[in-house]
């Protein structure tokens, strides 16, 4: 199957989508995904069952936005195959969640599920330049994860060359990376960075042909980008996606970085408020709510990401007919309440953007002092800047622009640890002994 071609036709910028009709679009798709759960999921039959709904009820999507949420926890409690909606022997593969914080989530695929994964993956290199010619070092982990063979599934499909390092082993990287003149580099933000640093200290960077960046598995900001891209010299951009839905490359950014594109021929999205769970309208800040259209191994109807973002009412200059969801803000159990305050670390990330000196590189550090609870922000400066004059402007845009005062203590540029996966910024200690 050939990878689907985007249109070249330019739109003016800021003009309106028409949700209305993309949605009449989706609905009938929706109604087949309800009847294949309904008939093939035992979860879905007893959820929906006990909501008093058959998939028959669904005429419009108003009467599917009264659908019942699936939550990561209805994964887990569903260990390890309690969701799986077709029979075993139409299953090829099975991908995992980490469980770092309980049961694993077992995610079922089809062969028609991993081509359509496939696709999407070689949908996303597309749209950001990669091209046959292209040489791709893919450094995200292989195996249960989802990350690794799903980028090498969307390199090949697009018909590039791949190549599969895999995760750590800094050396390797970086000899490969020369040797074979990679063009394309995917992982993390945080590896990026310190793959980066790695060779500005071994003086090899112009010994790099890289062009082009694709980082996902973690929110990252404009600073880290910007550090990034002038070590490297290349252009980055920001892949979005989960274990329970595919995996990565649901949605990526494109060369005019306005927001993410979001494969709505496969995936039905809402934008819901995390507290009453109400539909929002595009344009409005929410929790981001999935409902697969023709996945077979584990169709998800509403399934709640956790993750805070807006789905943008405007198209993109860039011509694409997939419309945007803004770049991940943080994740609804990301939120820390602080002094009455609710706060993202998408939001710290802002202020580093529009703090001269400041890196990319923060931690949060919250403690219970003195009866109440304290936040420290320790920021990493860059080089050649004053400590003491960074930490003055940061806690200065930190009280301006979420409304706190915080403690923050500017740390000399390579202070904080570099990670060769995730980076941790959040470290609660209000609640240890």
């Amino acid at each position: 199957m050939a990878v689907p071609q985007l249109t070249n036709t330019v739109s003016p910028e800021h003009t309106p989508i028409d949700f209305s009709s993309l949605t009449a679009q989706q609905l009938p798709q929706l109604r087949i995904t309800m009847d294949r759960a309904f008939h093939g999921s035992p979860f879905y039959r007893q959820r929906l069952t006990e909501a008093g709904i058959t998939p028959s009820d669904i005429r419009t999507l108003a009467d599917f936005s009264r659908l019942p949420f699936t939550t990561k926890q209805d994964l887990r409690d569903g260990y390890p195959l309690g969701l799986m909606a077709v029979p075993e022997e139409e299953v090829v593969r099975i991908h995992s969640s980490s469980g770092t914080t309980g049961k694993p989530v077992i995610v079922p695929y089809t062969q028609k599920d991993v081509d359509d994964w496939a696709i999407m993956m070689a949908r996303c290199l597309e749209t950001v330049g990669v091209k046959r010619r292209d040489r791709v070092q893919v450094t995200p982990g292989y195996g249960l994860w989802t990350a690794g063979i799903g980028f090498q599934a969307g390199v090949e499909k697009l018909g590039a060359m791949t190549i599969p390092t895999g995760p750590g082993n800094t050396d390797k990287q970086l000899e490969m990376m020369t040797d074979l003149q990679t063009s394309v580099l995917i992982g993390t933000s945080s590896y990026g960075l310190l793959l980066a640093e790695e060779a500005e200290r071994r003086g090899i960077l112009e010994q790099i042909k890289l062009r082009i960046g694709v980082f996902g598995s973690e929110r990252w900001g404009d600073k880290l980008r910007h550090r990034i891209e002038t070590l490297l010299g290349i252009e980055t951009f920001d892949i979005y996606g989960l274990t329970e839905i595919y995996g990565p490359g649901i949605a990526i950014d494109c060369p005019e970085h306005q927001g993410m594109h979001l494969w709505t021929d496969y995936l039905y999205a809402e934008i819901i408020d995390p507290e009453t769970g109400a539909v929002l309208p595009p344009g409005q800040e929410g929790e981001l709510v999935l409902t697969t259209l023709v996945k077979e191994g584990m169709p998800l109807i509403r399934y709640r990401t956790r993750d805070i973002t807006t789905l943008l009412p405007h198209q993109c200059r860039c011509g694409s007919p997939y419309p945007m969801i803004a770049r991940v803000l943080g994740r609804t159990d990301d939120m820390i309440k602080i002094k009455g305050v609710n706060i993202y670390p998408g939001q710290i990330d802002h202020v580093l953007r529009h703090t001269a000196g400041a890196s990319s590189e923060y931690q949060i550090i919250l403690e219970h002092r003195d009866n109440k609870d304290q936040i420290l922000i320790r920021v990493e400066a860059n080089a050649h800047h004053d400590l003491e004059t960074v930490s003055k402007n940061c806690r200065k845009n930190i009280k301006s622009t979420i409304g706190i005062l915080a403690d923050v203590e500017a740390v000399p540029h390579g202070s904080l640890p570099r990670s060769e996966k995730k980076t941790k910024r959040v470290f609660d200690r209000r609640y240890e002994d």
